[in-house]
C-alpha cells in the first residue's frame, strides 16, 4: 500500500473516529460521580458472597472471569504474533554489541531497584483480591524488573535472567492454568470457572476461594508475556546498534 493511499485512508476515516472519541468523552459523567448500578452492586455484594475486600479482583476473577480468560488470550495472542514476526525476519546468530552500561553510579542504583521491583509485584499479585492491585498489575510490574536490569546492566544479563524458552513456558502454563482451573470447576460444579473452594476467610490470604489461583494464573502470564515483548524489542535494539536491519538480514 503506497504512502499516497495510507494517507488518503487516514484523511478519510479521521473525522468520523473523531466525531466518535468527542461524544464518548463529552458523555462521561463528572469526576468523582458514579452512574451506573452495576458497580455498586458489586460493592456490596463482593464482600459477602466472596469475602474479598477488593471488589475489582472479585469482579475480574469471578463475576466476570470468562471474559478475563478472553482478555488473557488477546495478550497471549499478540506477545506470540510479535514474537513470531520478529523472530522470523532476523538473524539469531547476528552478534551482540557491548551494551553494557558504563556508569556505576546508574547500574548500582538500577540493581538494587531489580529486587525491589520484585518483591512490589510479588506483593501486588498475592494481596490484589484482599489490597488495591491484582495479577494483571503484578504481572506488569514483575516484568518491568527485567527492564531495569536492561537499563541498568546489560542486554546479555536480561537474556541469561530470562532466557526465551523458559518464558514461553511459563506464559504458556499462565494462560494454559486460568483454562485448567475452569475446567476442574467445571468437572466439580458443572459450572466453568466457578469459585470451587468457596468464599474462605475475609480479609486474608484465605478468602476469595479459587480467585486467589487464578489471580496467580493471570499474574504468571501478564509477566512472561511483557517480559517476552521486552526481550524481543531489546533484541532489535542490539541490531540497531550494530547497524544492521532485520529485513536486510
Amino acid at each position: 500500500m503506497s504512502r499516497r493511499v495510507r494517507l488518503s485512508l487516514f484523511f478519510a476515516t479521521a473525522p468520523l473516529f473523531a466525531a466518535v472519541v468527542v461524544r464518548g468523552l463529552a458523555g462521561l459523567p463528572d469526576f468523582g460521580h458514579y452512574r451506573h448500578a452495576y458497580g455498586e452492586i458489586l460493592a456490596r455484594a463482593a464482600p459477602v458472597e466472596r469475602h474479598t475486600t477488593n471488589a475489582v479482583g472479585a469482579t475480574v476473577f469471578d463475576y466476570r472471569g470468562f471474559d478475563t480468560l478472553g482478555e488473557e488470550f488477546i495478550l497471549f495472542a499478540a506477545a506470540l504474533g510479535v514474537a513470531l514476526l520478529l523472530r522470523g525476519v532476523r538473524d539469531e546468530r547476528a552478534g551482540r554489541p557491548a551494551d553494557r552500561v558504563e556508569s556505576d553510579a546508574v547500574r548500582l542504583l538500577g540493581l538494587l531497584m531489580v529486587p525491589a521491583t520484585i518483591l512490589l509485584g510479588l506483593w501486588l499479585a498475592a494481596f490484589g483480591y484482599v489490597t488495591p492491585g491484582g495479577g494483571f498489575q503484578g504481572g506488569v510490574v514483575l516484568a518491568s524488573a527485567f527492564a531495569l536490569l536492561w537499563a541498568a546492566g546489560s542486554y546479555r544479563a536480561v537474556k541469561r535472567a530470562g532466557p526465551e524458552s523458559l518464558v514461553d513456558f511459563l506464559g504458556g502454563v499462565g494462560a494454559g492454568g486460568f483454562v485448567a482451573l475452569g475446567l476442574f470447576a467445571l468437572a466439580g460444579d458443572g459450572v466453568f470457572l466457578h469459585n470451587f473452594l468457596g468464599p474462605g476467610h475475609f480479609g486474608s490470604l484465605l478468602s476469595g476461594g479459587s480467585i486467589a489461583f487464578l489471580n496467580w494464573a493471570a499474574a504468571l502470564e501478564v509477566a512472561a508475556a511483557n517480559v517476552l515483548l521486552f526481550l524481543e524489542f531489546f533484541e532489535e535494539y542490539v541490531l540497531a546498534l550494530l547497524g544492521r536491519k532485520p529485513h536486510e538480514e
